[in-house]
């Protein structure tokens, strides 16, 4: 790339975005890069970073899960390393560090979990007892309450790796499949390995699962008021109520907790907000499973305070108890 940033150039430097170097990641800044370059008319240049999340072989529900793929990329920002930084949202603890804005949420991408099994099975057509891998124990959960409930056996297998590595488990006959996020597999342009899109009356997906963060430094009010050109505000309502619930559980993104806010639409109108939540112990044998529905909030703290006070109905219900259960 050009480097504008010679003296006498007449054009400013490049805009430094901070990435996690993983291929989703790249993919990802690579797509808000293009954004960025068309509403502010700037180069940007991608700036890889390693977070501890990249680099530890421990699960992440043992290594805490929330924040570690993150921290690195915060601090360089901090530093001045890089002008802004591109999250999964689902990555971002709940807790917004008073020296960083969240500068936009873009319109959220398929939130849904997906499958990848062999020979093209769903869900429902895996055979009795079948191996399947994810390092969710929100997944986990959710997964063997439906088996459960449907009298169907299966096996969930703690996996890490990347999408390749993943996917490979079932490619080499270790597992009979594996679940991932929708909207990581279609930003690779992989979703036609795809064998199941899991209905989210059966899989909650993680708080803020399909959207994207766009971070910078409070100081930066400029950037951070161009970088704003590129928020979808029914997503960024939607991701608000969701972390809302998850920080009122007390609960990071290793936790058992999935979460949905979707907009309900009568004809051309978006009318209401339904906000739904569940928490479940790792095996499926219990689940406190609630929703909400209410008018679409107009502020950060009315989405917020929806997201509050179904949590206070899921921990009167019980689930204060099943949070117990993440692995330390």
């Amino acid at each position: 790339m050009t480097d504008n940033s010679s003296p006498g150039a007449g054009n400013p430097a490049p805009l430094r975005l901070g990435t996690r170097r993983s291929k989703l990641a790249m993919a990802q800044s690579g797509l808000v890069a293009e954004a960025v370059r068309e509403v502010t008319g700037r180069a940007v240049e991608l700036v890889e970073i390693t977070t501890y999340g990249d680099t530890s072989r421990e699960h992440l529900a043992q290594i805490g899960g929330t924040g570690v793929f993150v921290a690195a990329l915060r601090e360089a920002l901090l530093r001045g390393e890089v002008d802004f930084a591109v999250h999964s949202l689902k990555d971002l603890p709940t807790a917004q560090p008073d020296d960083l804005v969240l500068a936009a949420v873009p319109q959220r991408e398929d939130p849904r979990d997906a499958l990848v099994a062999r020979d093209g099975l769903t869900f429902e057509q895996l055979p009795d007892g079948a191996r399947i891998g994810t390092g969710s124990p929100r997944r986990m959960a959710q997964l063997n309450a439906y088996a459960r409930s449907h009298g169907l056996r299966i096996e969930t297998v703690p996996i890490r790796g990347n999408v390749d590595t993943r996917i490979g488990f079932v490619r080499d006959g270790e597992l009979d499949a594996v679940v991932l996020a929708a909207a990581g597999l279609s930003r690779l342009g992989r979703s036609g390995e795809v064998t199941d899109f899991l209905p989210v009356d059966t899989v909650l997906p993680a708080p803020g699962q399909g959207a994207l963060a766009i971070e910078c430094a409070a100081t930066s009010a400029d950037l951070a008021a161009a970088l704003a050109e590129l928020d979808d505000p029914y997503t960024r309502v939607a991701v608000t109520a969701e972390r809302a619930l998850l920080a009122a559980l007390e609960a990071g993104c290793s936790a058992p907790v999935g979460a949905l806010a979707d907009l309900l639409v009568d004809g051309q109108v978006v009318n209401e907000l339904r906000l739904r939540g569940v928490v479940g112990s790792t095996d499926g044998s219990s689940l406190v499973q609630l929703s909400t529905t209410g008018p679409v909030p107009t502020s950060h703290d009315d989405a917020a305070a929806l997201g509050r006070e179904l949590a206070a109905e899921m921990l009167a219900k019980g689930a204060a108890g099943l949070m117990g259960e993440r692995a330390l």
